[in-house]
């Protein structure tokens, strides 16, 4: 673990920490060069799972008619949307407004209809379900708890934001997530093409971290 990191997060949280009346999120913004985010082959749409979680509970919603995906969920207390409920859920602003608080997954089945109901509303706002794939409901929950998005938005401006935790959480926690972000990226971009990447809080400056 690069101590320095450790460091810089333990100096944000000296200056920043606890000063507002809510939990904030400790974030990172990742600067790229060299690389053209306009080019759909560059584009960026991927998920990566925090070792140390995100510090925060999460709601998770999923999409499903097969009984025992359903009985998995409602066993692990997450919400279900069953296909019946879709299209009046479509017609519904305040019900679609309550979807964003939740981190969802879907029966590979019901992908296409959640599209079709509700894509035009949820895909822009990077809020799809992702698939649920294989028998393990209770797994598939828990890594999507502990898991962040990191999507290529807007203008496609070379920089890319995500949360890698919260400030309840220890300063070494949240660099081994940090880690496992830039590793995660670095699959997808080339390492060399990182020009720097600065950490904050939720309601606090950024300070550089490489």
């Amino acid at each position: 673990m690069n101590t320095n990191k450790i460091d810089i997060i333990k100096e944000l949280f000296e200056k920043y920490k606890g000063k507002r009346k809510f939990t904030q999120s400790v974030e990172i913004a990742v600067n790229f060069k060299g690389v053209n985010f306009s080019k759909q082959d560059n584009r960026l749409n991927i998920s990566i799972i925090l070792p140390n979680g995100r510090g925060k509970s999460a709601e998770v919603l999923i999409y499903a008619d097969k009984k025992e995906i359903v009985d998995a969920a409602n066993s692990a207390g997450a919400k279900v949307i069953g296909s019946k409920d879709l299209e009046s859920l479509s017609h519904d602003k305040e019900g679609m407004k309550g979807l964003l608080s939740y981190l969802s997954l879907a029966e590979p089945k019901m992908m296409g209809l959640v599209a079709k109901s509700l894509g035009s509303y949820l895909g822009p706002k990077g809020k799809m379900p992702k698939p649920l794939i294989g028998g393990d409901v209770t797994g598939m929950i828990n890594n999507i708890t502990k898991s962040v998005s990191i999507i290529t938005k807007g203008k496609f401006l070379p920089t890319l934001q995500c949360a890698v935790g919260s400030e309840l959480m220890e300063p070494e926690k949240i660099a081994e997530n940090v880690e496992a972000v830039l590793e995660g990226l670095a699959k997808v971009v080339n390492a060399q093409n990182v020009k720097s990447v600065y950490v904050k809080l939720s309601m606090s400056p950024p300070i550089k971290l490489i």
